[in-house]
């Protein structure tokens, strides 16, 4: 007991210095979260789709906690303008997801600028054409159209940020799923299937990314105030009779009891999280940040027992 006293009061020390603190003081210091201090300090991240939404609030977050950051998209001014925003930990290059060259390459200036790379997060994506809710028409070419932006760049993402990271056996893959690969969405089907795809792939490559010492996760964001929710959701309400009653209250009332929705920073967060060493032991999940939808669907219709 007396020992660990000792290595308390030595921790305490190193965390708070010389400084006299109360009794209230030490315990706040040895037991409090590292909300505080920067969680990902030293580490390198490369976030494609990062020049808006839940992209561009993650590169801000993780530069917060001290990481370095590439921001990857094809918006090319506005990319280079965030960048110019965040400071100069971040950097800005030009991927088309679509085009696995582009992914390595993005990958390689990592690498080329920082001398490693420990977090990549495929974030990118698009919502397709619409609608997608006619089972007698679906327009296979558009599908296609959606995997390879919003599916396969989860494959690339863990191929060439595994051959940057195995060497160093430390790393993680963040994939951006959605809500609707959880609980599909009809107006937007094709979409939902593409994110259920990511959801397969972080789980089917989570013990082959494991030998080699990496991790790969995926967030799943409900409903969030991005410039592509703001965009399609509005059209859908109109040309799409699938849309649910809850998105379409949503886009009439700004919200509705069933339907959070959530901001950007919210997503960041838990990707934060993720590429932290807090999360060092998880490995193949899909975190829900949808504030209960996707488990609460549908109780408020449920008949009373």
């Amino acid at each position: 007991m007396f020992r660990v006293t000792q290595l308390l009061r030595e921790t305490t020390k190193r965390v708070i210095g010389t400084k006299t603190t109360s009794r209230a003081d030490l315990t706040l210091s040895c037991f409090s979260t590292v909300s505080n201090l920067q969680r990902l300090a030293g580490k390198v991240a490369v976030i494609t789709g990062a020049a808006s939404g839940i992209g561009k609030a993650t590169a801000a977050e993780f530069i917060k906690n001290g990481a370095k950051v590439i921001l990857a998209d094809i918006q090319d001014d506005l990319g280079r303008s965030v960048a110019s925003e965040l400071g100069p930990d971040a950097a800005y290059t030009r991927c088309d997801v679509a085009d696995e060259a582009q992914v390595a390459a993005a990958v390689d200036l990592a690498v080329r600028l920082h001398g490693r790379l420990d977090v990549f997060h495929s974030n990118a994506g698009i919502p397709g054409r619409i609608p997608q809710d006619d089972a007698l028409s679906v327009d296979l070419a558009g599908f296609d159209r959606v995997m390879a932006v919003n599916a396969r760049p989860a494959l690339a993402a863990i191929k060439h940020a595994a051959r940057a990271m195995a060497p160093r056996r430390t790393g993680c893959v963040i994939c951006t799923a959605s809500g609707g690969g959880v609980v599909p969405m009809p107006a937007l089907a094709m979409y939902s299937i593409s994110k259920a795809t990511v959801i397969a792939v972080v789980r089917a490559m989570a013990e082959p990314l494991a030998r080699h010492g990496l991790r790969v996760n995926a967030i799943s964001p409900g409903a969030t105030r991005t410039p592509m929710m703001l965009n399609e959701i509005p059209r859908l309400a109109v040309v799409s009779p699938g849309l649910s009653g809850e998105l379409r209250r949503m886009v009439e009332e700004g919200a509705s009891d069933a339907v959070k929705v959530l901001e950007p920073e919210d997503i960041a967060r838990a990707a934060v999280y993720l590429a932290s060493d807090e999360a060092r032991y998880v490995n193949g999940h899909n975190i829900v940040v949808d504030a209960g939808y996707s488990v609460h669907k549908g109780a408020e219709n449920s008949p009373a027992r």
